[in-house]
């Protein structure tokens, strides 16, 4: 039975370890906010923080993701405050918002790590497809939501 941390809750899936760890969030923990799209890891809509780092969980096991803490687009706000939430809604980066949740995800990983992202900086670890086109958007948002986090 794998045990891991989802967003600050210890869990206990009764499920194959096997299972990849996006079908585990979604149907055992109703946690629907992290969503399918390729199932490749390419279109990293279904991006979540493991220890941190944003990874696609189309592509990790739950035995891979055994011990280890996991944050889901319900765990980076409960009420949708974090920067790069609220930066997305500010510079109209939501369209459909299917790549949504995956696109905040990278960028709240991006700006733990980096408080001042350049524009390259933000190309490289925000890879994900967005078929509404928000790409413009997104250096803006970074930017802005960076800003709120250092206090300017």
């Amino acid at each position: 039975m794998p045990s891991l941390t989802v967003n600050g809750h210890p869990l206990a899936f009764h499920l194959d370890p096997q299972t990849p760890l996006l079908w585990a969030l979604r149907e055992a923990a109703n946690l629907t906010g992290t969503k399918y799209g390729c199932g490749s890891g390419d279109c990293r809509a279904c991006l979540v923080l493991v220890d941190g780092q944003a990874l696609p969980s189309c592509q990790m096991s739950l035995a891979q993701a055994e011990g280890r803490n996991v944050t889901t687009i319900e765990g980076v706000s409960h009420d949708r405050s974090h920067p790069v939430q609220q930066a997305m809604m500010a510079e109209g980066a939501v369209q459909c918002g299917f790549c949504t949740p995956g696109l905040v995800m990278a960028g709240a990983a991006l700006l733990a790590s980096n408080a001042n992202p350049s524009d390259a900086d933000i190309k490289a670890a925000i890879t994900g497809l967005c078929r509404c086109g928000v790409y413009p958007r997104l250096l803006r948002v970074i930017h802005r939501a960076a800003r709120v986090m250092r206090g300017e």
